[in-house]
């Protein structure tokens, strides 16, 4: 069986590995993802004043999708582990619940994206465990890359 040679990710027998990224060249990579955790209007109001009985939550979702990136090898089979020299995790509620924005940055053969997409999802994933005995209905959506740059494809910007 012969595979598409542009998906790397599959064998000539159509196995999944890890691809070999030793020729590739060092560079600088950076990527950043978003998301959103859908709240209700109560647990908005509740984290707007500090009111969670769990404590500080947008403190904790920011150092779990620090976690999350450093993690994203353990977690998605084929990923490269890689030396990651920068995450900023930014959160901000918003009038329907935490609005999420990862940054993520390296020097090294491979990119970053899947890294800022684990830490924006793990970020999510703490928000809706500190708030889900308020609002079962807490839901995370739209995580997707938005731009990054680096490596031989280049810069890509979402429109």
């Amino acid at each position: 069986m012969t595979t598409d040679p542009t998906f790397t990710h599959l064998d000539d027998n159509g196995q999944a590995r890890m691809v070999d990224v030793t020729n590739r060249d060092v560079s600088v990579r950076t990527a950043t993802a978003s998301g959103c955790v859908k709240l209700s209007s109560t647990v908005v109001a509740l984290l707007r004043e500090g009111g969670i009985p769990k404590g500080d939550v947008l403190a904790t979702a920011r150092v779990a999708g620090i976690l999350g990136a450093k993690r994203t090898p353990d977690l998605i089979p084929l990923c490269h582990p890689i030396a990651l020299h920068a995450v900023d995790v930014k959160l901000e509620i918003t009038d329907d619940g935490v609005s999420i924005r990862v940054s993520v940055k390296t020097a090294d053969r491979t990119g970053v994206e899947m890294e800022a997409l684990t830490a924006v999802s793990v970020a999510g994933l703490t928000v809706i465990d500190m708030v889900k005995a308020l609002d079962p209905s807490a839901s995370i959506c739209d995580v997707r890359v938005e731009t990054k740059s680096g490596g031989r494809n280049g810069d890509w910007v979402r429109d």
